[in-house]
């Protein structure tokens, strides 16, 4: 059976009344077991946990220490292309948005990556939009083929695709698949996405378990916040981490609490999640999941992700743009602009123009000063996949991994 069909049997309805009504006693409870269930989870996700948030907080901490140490691993997304065929009502790519699109071609990608590798950057995720003409496999292959030798450990955020579309990416040496489902709530889930493939649920639930087959050995899943209830999204994101340790094994797991920001078509999130709850969020999670990576974006603001850090964080982005071309200005000479979908030329000179981005920033500080407050608080910024490392140039190279 998939994660969907046991999703569909999650008794998740009576699992969201315990995380709104538990009481300080349940929350105590939970707080100090030492393997927890979906209920426990329900139970820290509750406003009575609230009130145990420090306790709650030097748990996670300590979990966290014992489990991952004093490490930080870092990457930089590397944005492919920002055409879309979906239409999703939150993000900034979105098909019917008037923005300024484009595709890098796989010379600009290295160009764009060699940057990234130029702030010491050795993992990167390659971000795209879904659409078949500009962003096929072919296209992502190359890509990751032109990286592999300089890039060790290479992860996808790309449309969801077969198994079998999969397995050739795997093998030109992406190592690492990263999808969210966006919110596990069905009807938020058809409001928000009005047309396109995305607009099929159970395909994108599936597709960590299509990337496990094809090969990869990292998978990342997550929900966007300010579109369903908090505590129901963090439940069901749970239950999906705790399949997918079971049945995808062979494959590590991170998970990322992304909030809703600003981008083009202004959309405002439908629920509340303020910094309270995000803390709450992951140190419930690192509680229940002690062996998953937890990921933290530069959605979020400089203070508050130093904040965060010691409560369960493993990795981090660090000077990310959103944009196609945004590290280097690659792609103005393929710039156009579409409007419903149609692509239209640019009717005058675009050198001083720059792609759209997803959606802006929070944490705009150079990669280097995010290294250096990592080193400040403790920790050991990773710029490199050890794992990956160890695969690619053998036991020896790990020991060159870290700056």
């Amino acid at each position: 059976m998939s994660f969907v069909g046991q999703f569909d049997r999650l008794p998740i309805d009576a699992l969201w009344g315990q995380a709104r009504d538990a009481s300080a006693a349940e929350a105590s409870d939970a707080l100090a077991k030492r393997d927890l269930g979906l209920a426990d989870l329900a139970a820290l996700l509750s406003p009575a946990a609230a009130g145990q948030l420090e306790p709650l907080a030097r748990r996670a901490h300590q979990l966290t220490q014992q489990r991952f140490g004093r490490v930080i691993r870092l990457f930089a997304p590397l944005y492919l292309s920002n055409e879309c065929i979906n239409n999703c009502q939150y993000c900034g790519f979105s098909r019917d948005n008037p923005i300024l699109r484009v595709t890098l071609s796989v010379d600009e990608v290295v160009r764009e990556a060699r940057a990234l590798a130029g702030h010491g950057f050795r993992n990167i995720l390659l971000v795209a939009g879904e659409h078949p003409k500009f962003v096929s496999s072919g296209y992502l292959a190359d890509c990751v083929k032109a990286l592999r030798d300089a890039v060790p450990s290479i992860s996808l955020e790309v449309g969801p695709m077969e198994t079998d579309e999969y397995r050739p990416l795997a093998q030109a040496g992406a190592e690492g698949l990263v999808v969210y489902q966006e919110t596990y709530d069905r009807d938020i889930y058809a409001e928000m996405h009005t047309s396109g493939p995305k607009r099929n649920f159970d395909w994108r639930l599936e597709t960590p378990e299509r990337a496990h087959a094809a090969g990869f050995r990292r998978l990342g899943i997550g929900a966007l916040y300010g579109l369903g209830d908090w505590r129901r999204e963090t439940l069901c994101l749970a239950a999906h981490a705790q399949y997918l340790l079971r049945h995808c094994w062979k494959a590590q797991l991170t998970l990322s609490l992304p909030r809703l920001r600003p981008c083009a078509g202004e959309f405002e999130p439908l629920t509340e999640f303020d910094d309270r709850a995000l803390v709450q969020a992951i140190c419930a999670l690192r509680l229940f999941l002690p062996d998953a990576g937890i990921v933290l974006s530069t959605r979020e603001p400089a203070r508050l992700r130093d904040r965060l850090i010691p409560l369960g964080v493993t990795m981090m982005s660090a000077g990310s743009h959103t944009e196609p071309g945004g590290y280097t200005g690659a792609g103005r000479d393929n710039l156009h602009y579409t409007q419903r979908g149609r692509i239209q030329e640019l009717a005058e000179d675009s050198s001083e123009w720059a792609a759209t981005g997803q959606f802006d920033i929070a944490d705009e500080r150079e990669p280097s000063a995010v290294a250096s407050t990592l080193t400040r608080l403790g920790y050991e910024p990773v710029w490199k996949d050890w794992d990956a490392a160890i695969l690619t140039n053998g036991a020896e190279s790990v020991r060159g991994s870290s700056r």
